[in-house]
């Protein structure tokens, strides 16, 4: 199992899921209208280093972070 954190404005609870790598969690994600939007604007980190490859394979234990861009100035 993994550890999923939606952070700033998602506005999500945790989730611990049985994915085995980025694409099969952005699939399961999907599944939620209400996150559908977020996922083609969130950066993904796996263990707080941001992943951008699919295929990426997580082990369990491992903590996911959806990171909704920020504006600063």
């Amino acid at each position: 199992m993994v550890k999923i954190e939606f952070l700033g404005p998602i506005n999500k609870a945790s989730l611990e899921l049985e994915v085995k790598n980025l694409k099969e969690l952005k699939e399961f994600l999907k599944q939620d209208e209400s996150l559908k939007k977020w996922l083609d604007l969130c950066a993904v980190a796996l263990n707080d280093e941001i992943i951008f490859d699919e295929n990426t394979t997580f082990k369990g234990g491992d903590k996911i972070a959806l990171l909704p861009p920020v504006g600063g100035g």
